[in-house]
């Protein structure tokens, strides 16, 4: 069976058929976990008695292992052995050799989140026929937004595309946090309800990355009071002057590529339209009055001087917010005198 393809992942958890071994991997312990309670939903079907829970020292015996998963339950039905965080080493090695080996019919699953492709267990699993190995790493773009599609439909909620646009931008990549938020944008809504982009606002947005961004609306449009104000906010709830520093850069990235487009000869809606990730819907007006004050040599020199912000902010002895500040405050300064 050896390593899944990530679209025969879903198929396999629903029915892992015949496997005796499965191997989760990958940077998000968060996605590990929900897939191996996925397995065990699946195999032991509720029965508690179906399921044995081993400590990593159990390892150290290869014959453990395979015994238990070679076990009868007194309920009937096949059991799941589960060990968690284990890492490379002979222990486990053979452990695992011993369970692909074994008349089964119980499935092991080995959750393994710093595992090496390079390790001997890995390779010990790939590299049998009864065995399976998933990669779990964290999403992003499309493949985030799809899962938070799929988690709330789960949840028994639906989403309107620019909710789930903004929930994969902001919401971070780890499965664990996003699945707790996510659950309790469904508890918000209500089931069968629908989440709108005010819901997820209302719900599960960060004060200090709302604050911030409207502070670099505001700075790019020239709006110097409101930038100052939002940023204040910002940095009284949580936010730090690299995070500040870089969100912008980012957002003047944005906007010289949008600019890059009108000055080719696209329209500012078309040009915003076309950026990705997309631009948030109650932010499009704002980016495009931007992008009527900024030419493209503009903002690639406001690229440049932020660059140079998020040096000092690490290099000299001003503090970094005042830096952070003024750089943004001279972002607001400069479309100012544009208008």
């Amino acid at each position: 069976m050896a390593k899944l393809d990530a679209r025969r992942v879903g198929a396999f958890l629903t029915d892992p058929g015949g496997c005796r071994v499965v191997l989760l991997h990958g940077d998000d312990p968060g996605l590990i976990r929900e897939r191996a309670e996925a397995l065990v939903r699946r195999v032991t079907e509720g029965d508690a008695l179906r399921l044995v829970e081993l400590g990593r020292e159990a390892l150290r015996s290869p014959g453990q292992l395979a015994a238990e998963a070679a076990s009868s339950p007194l309920t009937g039905g096949r059991c799941l052995v589960r060990v968690r965080e284990i890492g490379d080493g002979a222990g486990p090695v053979a452990a695992a050799k011993a369970a692909l080996a074994g008349p089964g019919p119980g499935l092991v699953v080995l959750e393994a989140p710093e595992l090496r492709t390079s390790s001997a267990l890995y390779k010990a699993v790939e590299g049998s026929a009864q065995g399976a190995v998933i990669a779990c790493y964290r999403e992003r773009g499309a493949e985030l937004a799809g899962s938070i599609g799929q988690i709330l439909q789960e949840l028994g909620v639906s989403a309107e595309p620019a909710a789930i646009e903004w929930m994969a931008q902001r919401l971070g990549e780890d499965r664990m946090l996003l699945r707790r938020e996510l659950e309790k944008l469904a508890l918000f809504v209500g089931a069968g309800g629908r989440v709108t982009p005010e819901d997820v606002l209302a719900c599960v947005a960060e004060g200090s990355a709302l604050d911030l961004e409207e502070a670099l609306m505001a700075a790019m449009t020239g709006e110097t009071a409101v930038a100052d104000r939002a940023l204040a906010t910002a940095f009284a709830e949580g936010a730090n002057a690299v995070q500040v520093v870089r969100a912008a850069l980012r957002h003047v990235q944005r906007l010289h590529l949008a600019s890059l487009a009108v000055a080719g000869g696209a329209a500012a809606s078309a040009a915003v339209d076309g950026l990705r990730p997309p631009v948030f819907f109650r932010h499009k007006p704002a980016f495009e009055r931007a992008l009527r004050l900024w030419r493209p040599e503009a903002l690639e020199a406001a690229g440049a001087a932020l660059l140079k912000a998020e040096r000092r902010t690490k290099t000299t002895g001003i503090p970094s917010e005042v830096v952070a500040r003024n750089a943004v405050t001279g972002l607001a300064r400069q479309a100012a005198a544009r208008r």
